[in-house]
């Protein structure tokens, strides 16, 4: 698959959204007290504290694949790198099992927030140092630096959401961020969700991290047949 060349200006401020993104979620985190750990998340079968540990596998993940560069064109872009499930995760899949042992593992939470932190500084450095018009491989597939980058928009946007859904005293994600991620997930869902929806919302009934209320499904029309959109 060859896809087309995207402006430098475009990677630029994804790559800015990126860092914002970033930095928001990471404050977020460091902000909470130590019995928030113990909160749910938004995410199935998952604590604040295990949600938590799985962002330091994102960063890892983030800190390898800058290291991982490719020389052959890109197979995917930041909407096409998506796949759509089709079942939300249960929290019982082995890997979903293995962070929650993982973050008990961590006992009191300010060892969770200093490795979160440690890592977390280093990928945000890494991916500002980065050539956004770079080429890596993750996954079997090879992107730009700009658009994986612009993938982990929407992963710490959703994310964000995810820490904070028990939490109603917590810092939402930026503006820009939900707008951009709201883009993102009408792209790779090729829909539109109505005017009316705010970004937070689109993205929270759009994925499946709460069910749409009777007038919004009612407003989502067709489109409310095809909920959730089960990012992975």
């Amino acid at each position: 698959m060859r896809l087309s060349a995207v402006p430098a200006a475009h990677y630029l401020a994804d790559v800015d959204l990126f860092s914002c993104s970033w930095t928001a979620l990471r404050t977020a985190v460091a902000e909470l007290p130590d019995r928030d750990f113990a909160q749910p998340s938004g995410c199935a079968g998952w604590l604040v504290r295990d949600l938590v540990c799985h962002l330091i596998i994102d960063a890892q993940d983030v800190l390898i694949t800058l290291v991982t560069p490719a020389d052959t064109e890109p197979t995917v872009d930041a909407v096409t790198y998506w796949s759509v499930e089709d079942h939300p995760p249960t929290g019982e899949d082995p890997l979903d099992a293995l962070i929650v042992r993982l973050a008990a593992a961590y006992q009191e939470p300010r060892l969770l927030t200093f490795h979160f932190d440690d890592l977390g500084s280093a990928a945000g450095r890494a991916a500002g140092l980065a050539d956004p018009g770079g080429r890596v491989s993750t996954r079997d597939e090879v992107l730009t630096v700009g658009d994986y980058l612009t993938v982990y928009v929407l992963e710490w946007t959703l994310h964000h959401l995810d820490l904070i859904a028990h939490l109603p005293d917590a810092a939402q994600p930026p503006a820009e961020c939900l707008a951009r991620s709201r883009a993102m997930l009408e792209d790779i869902a090729d829909a539109a969700f109505p005017a009316s929806f705010t970004d937070k919302d689109a993205l929270l009934v759009g994925t499946g991290r709460r069910a749409p209320t009777d007038a919004e499904r009612a407003e989502l029309g067709e489109l409310a047949a095809r909920l959730p959109f089960v990012l992975g």
